[in-house]
């Protein structure tokens, strides 16, 4: 089995099982040890993973930190668990610290069963950094996240390799971090930088606050109008012959002797393979169809009209407005474009769960 497919296992059942996973104990027994399986290492081979690694640091006696991996007998990966749900962000991981600077590992994780926080010593030698060089969520890996763990795995572990990329990566995920705080909070710089580049009057107090808003508004469009184009570019070119249940329209030379007055539009096609990419991550998307009718296209699970995920009322040419289900009740909520679909993901991974509860 392929290392996505091994993680993506353990997310699900840590989703499951969420609501029973309620300490740092029961976090390590159902995420942490097989994450750490996945990568190839036996958590039960304690020549390999060692539970509650114990190594007396100056005057501190009797610390431990929650597993030490080994790799060809070498100490080579500290791991300190907390219990899931907590923000690292905000956690103190003084043992972690500690023990990095006494012993030969040269790699720390961080995690609370589904965010992983990878450390090394990028900065000054021995001394474990302050800012991860690689994070990742198990819910949210990317095929980016699964080449560097494959790094970490047992048979492609390699100290120099992955250092090699480290800091290159560090500084990477440093900078999508801020680029991401510009466009979702636009900071007053930003605002100004682009008020130079559209007003050529003086940026006074009253033009940079009137301008915000707006600017604020035409970053949250730029990302979504970049986010459908991406998804048109990769699934509408397949959209005809994944959409099944969407037959084709008759042309002009072979007039349909059956024709029903239904017509199934490009964006009906863009909005359903925008909430099949939403719900990929919890569904097989084969088990998404699509349903068009006079009056409106219907998003259903398993082609089935009780279990209705969306509803598309594109038919009118001023208003469009897509339905969401609550218990079997539809709420019809306006929109200006089928990217604007990708701000309702709560509301359809919630309808998609009620049919798999």
């Amino acid at each position: 089995m392929e290392l996505k497919e091994k993680l993506s296992g353990i997310a699900r059942r840590g989703q499951e099982q969420a609501g029973h996973i309620n300490n740092e104990e029961a976090t390590k027994t159902a995420l942490v040890l097989p994450f750490i399986g996945a990568l190839g290492y036996d958590p039960f081979d304690t020549r390999e993973v060692v539970p509650e690694f114990t190594a007396d640091v100056g005057t501190k006696k009797g610390e431990k930190v929650d597993f030490a991996i080994r790799t060809d007998g070498a100490l080579s990966i500290l791991v300190e668990c907390k219990p899931i749900g907590t923000d690292l962000s905000n956690v103190q991981y003084s043992q972690l610290y500690r023990y990095f600077a006494c012993t030969d590992a040269k790699f720390a994780i961080l995690t609370n069963g589904f965010e992983y926080r990878f450390y090394s010593d990028l900065d000054s030698e021995n001394k474990l950094d302050n800012r991860p060089f690689f994070t990742f969520n198990l819910d949210e890996l990317s095929d980016q996240d699964i080449d560097e763990l494959k790094k970490f795995s047992k048979p492609n572990f390699d100290i120099d390799s992955i250092l090699g990329t480290a800091n290159r990566l560090k500084y990477t995920n440093l900078a999508k971090q801020a680029i991401d705080s510009v466009f979702h909070e636009a900071p007053e710089e930003f605002i100004k930088f682009i008020v130079s580049q559209i007003y050529d009057g003086r940026q006074t107090r009253q033009v940079i606050e009137e301008f915000t808003p707006i600017i604020k508004d035409a970053c949250r469009l730029y990302i979504q109008e970049q986010v459908a184009l991406r998804l048109q570019g990769a699934l509408v070119r397949n959209a005809g012959a994944d959409a099944s249940h969407v037959e084709d329209e008759p042309s002009e030379d072979e007039p349909d002797e059956n024709d029903d007055g239904i017509v199934t539009t490009q964006e009906e096609i863009d909005a359903y393979n925008i909430v099949r990419s939403i719900l990929a991550e919890d569904v097989d998307i084969s088990r998404i169809a699509m349903r068009d009718a006079k009056s409106y296209c219907a998003i259903l699970l398993d082609d089935n009209n009780r279990k209705p995920i969306c509803r598309l009322h594109f038919n009118s040419k001023s208003v469009k407005r897509v339905g969401f289900f609550t218990e079997k009740d539809e709420d019809r909520v306006e929109v200006k474009g089928v990217a604007d679909i990708f701000q309702y993901r709560d509301r359809l991974k919630t309808t998609l769960s009620e049919y798999q509860d």
